[in-house]
């Protein structure tokens, strides 16, 4: 079987985005991916207490802070890459 072109194999993958979404929430869909991000306070939950032992506010509050304290990272090199004019 010959192999299909690029314009083959992109409208192919929209046929399954397209079906996959019009039967399913995309919010569900990506719910797994969004929590295990960084932007997400489960995910800093989970580096603030992986074992669970902390109290559920406690853990809540240290994460907003390492969620911030990673935002800040971000903006931090981002702004001296700037400042140099270019990529890393």
């Amino acid at each position: 079987m010959p192999s299909k072109s690029p314009q083959e194999r992109s409208r192919v993958s929209a046929i399954g985005a397209h079906s996959l979404h019009s039967k399913y929430d995309s919010r569900e869909l990506t719910e797994n991916a969004r929590a295990a991000s960084p932007g997400s306070l489960p995910y800093h939950e989970r580096q603030v207490d992986p074992d669970g032992v902390l109290d559920p506010a406690e853990r809540a509050r240290r994460a907003v802070h390492a969620r911030k304290a990673y935002f800040l990272k971000l903006a931090l090199k981002s702004a001296k890459v700037r400042r140099k004019g270019g990529a890393p």
